[in-house]
C-alpha cells in the first residue's frame, strides 16, 4: 500500500516509510492510517493516495523521508 499521511509537526510521511520506529496500518476504505509503535496506537492521520490528492486538499507540506525524526525535545522526544 503506497500513500501519505500528515505527521504530528505538519510533515507529509510515507505510508510504506514513516520512520522512528513507526508502521501504518492502513484503512484505504476509510482513508485512514493507524500509525503504530509497536502494538501503540501513536497517531491517527488522513490518507492522501497520491501527492496529487495531497495538493487537491490544499495541503503545502513538505515530504520527509523516514530518516526525519519525528517530533522534538519541547515534544519530549
Amino acid at each position: 500500500m503506497s500513500g501519505f499521511f500528515m505527521d504530528w509537526d505538519g510533515n507529509l510521511r510515507s505510508v510504506e516509510e514513516p520512520g522512528g520506529g513507526y508502521t501504518c496500518d492502513v484503512d484505504t476504505a476509510a482513508r485512514y492510517v493507524a500509525v503504530m509503535k509497536g502494538s501503540m496506537l501513536a497517531h491517527e492521520a488522513t490518507l492522501y493516495k497520491t501527492l496529487t490528492d495531497v495538493e487537491k486538499a490544499g495541503i503545502k507540506a513538505a515530504l520527509v523521508p523516514g530518516s526525519h525524526p519525528w517530533g522534538s525535545s519541547r515534544d519530549g522526544f
